[in-house]
Formats: structure tokens, C-alpha cells, sequence
């Protein structure tokens, strides 16, 4: 009987040191398997616009409504005339609605001079972005054959339409940027560095330069865990 009871609680003693060992063991592999690294990787390039709208917009004061129509429909003809001569296609300008305002209907203080004032617009869009970037300005030749035409430097957009033909490219670029941080951070820490744990692609940013806005800096960043063995 004080045999088998000796036996018995070797047997329980083996397994509770069996037991031990296989839970230091696992605690081991937990432990290892969350040993990883978080580096971020970024890649920049910059573009020229593909596309730019071109506001212009130029209007009339006066007593007589249908002169005033008259005066208008002859300045847009006008107007249009001169874009063309300056190597705009015509179905690159689009004309606006014509808008009137009765300045006499509300106003405060003395009768305005002029009863009405009528405005317009055209618009220039087109691909042909270096012919926008050399005529602005150009209205100022308007404007010596008494034409007030206005343009909007903010109200100028030039836009980018490639940015999908980027995207593979410069996702390449940053992923191997991070690489190349983790593995930096896995030399200093004498560690070997594993495959991805976790990737995340960053937003794809556009944004115009501030002297020149038709160039247009693309930038994104990526968030990668690779683990260190």
C-alpha cells in the first residue's frame, strides 16, 4: 500500500512538472509571436495637372433691360472671340447663365444711377493645362478694349485625374521604405525580422503647390507590424 502510494504521487509530480513545462513553453511562443515592430513608410511625388477650370466672369450696368441683353450676348461673342485667338478650342468654353439684378427693388440711401445690372459667365475647361498657366492674365487685353473681365485666381482649379496610375507605384515605394525601418530597428535590437503581421495602406493625399498650383504633391503612408524573431 506505501508502495502505491509512493508511485501514485510520483506519477502526479512528473505531470504537474510536465504541465509546467508545456505552459512555460506556450508562454514562450506567446511571447515570441507578439515580439514585433511598427514602422510607417512614406512616398512622395510630384505631378503636373492633367485638367484645369477656368472661371471668367464680366458683367454690364444700365437703365434698359433689352439693350443691356443685347450689350451682353455681343460681349460674350466677344469674349469667346479672343479665348479663341489665343488657341482655346471652342468646345473648350462653356458660357453661364446670365443673372439680373434690379438695383432699384431694395436699396437704402440714395437711388442707385443704374437700374439694372446683368452678369455672366464663361468657363474654360480643358486639358490643355500649359495654355491656361501662359494666358492668365491675358484679360488685361480685354480690358484695353474696355472689357471688364474678371478671373478668380481661387476660383482657378487645376486638377489631377492619374492618381490610380500612381497608386501601385508608390504604395511599392513606401512599403519598401518601411521595410527598410523595421530592419534598421531589428539590427540595433539584435533581432531578426519576420514577415508582416499587419499591413495599412494610408489615405493618398493631393495638394497644390503654393507658387505654382497646377504641380500637385501626392503623398502616402504606410503602417506596417512585422514581427522580430
Amino acid at each position: 500500500m506505501e508502495k502505491s502510494r509512493i508511485i501514485s504521487a510520483a506519477v502526479i509530480a512528473i505531470g504537474l512538472a510536465l504541465g509546467g513545462l508545456f505552459i512555460a513553453l506556450g508562454i514562450n511562443k506567446v511571447a515570441v509571436r507578439d515580439r514585433a515592430v511598427t514602422v510607417k513608410g512614406l512616398s512622395t511625388q510630384d505631378v503636373k495637372a492633367d485638367y484645369a477650370v477656368w472661371p471668367l466672369s464680366f458683367g454690364l450696368m444700365g437703365n434698359n433691360l433689352t439693350s443691356l441683353y443685347d450689350d451682353i450676348s455681343d460681349m460674350q461673342k466677344t469674349v469667346r472671340k479672343f479665348l479663341i485667338s489665343k488657341g482655346f478650342s471652342d468646345k473648350d468654353i462653356k458660357q453661364g447663365n446670365i443673372s439680373v439684378n434690379n438695383n432699384w427693388a431694395s436699396y437704402y440711401g440714395d437711388k442707385p444711377e443704374f437700374h439694372y445690372t446683368i452678369n455672366t459667365s464663361m468657363i474654360i475647361s480643358t486639358e490643355n493645362v500649359d495654355l491656361v498657366i501662359a494666358n492668365q492674365g491675358c484679360q488685361s487685353e480685354l480690358l484695353s478694349r474696355g472689357y471688364i473681365v474678371n478671373s478668380d485666381e481661387w476660383a482657378l482649379d487645376y486638377q489631377f485625374n492619374g492618381l490610380n496610375e500612381l497608386k501601385p507605384q508608390m504604395i511599392e515605394e513606401a512599403t519598401k521604405n518601411a521595410r527598410a525601418v523595421a530592419q534598421k530597428f531589428a539590427d540595433d535590437s539584435h533581432s531578426k525580422l519576420g514577415g508582416i503581421r499587419r499591413a495599412y495602406q494610408g489615405q493618398f493625399s493631393v495638394e497644390n503647390d503654393q507658387y505654382q498650383p497646377w504641380i500637385k504633391h501626392v503623398r502616402v503612408v504606410t503602417t506596417v507590424d512585422y514581427f522580430l524573431n
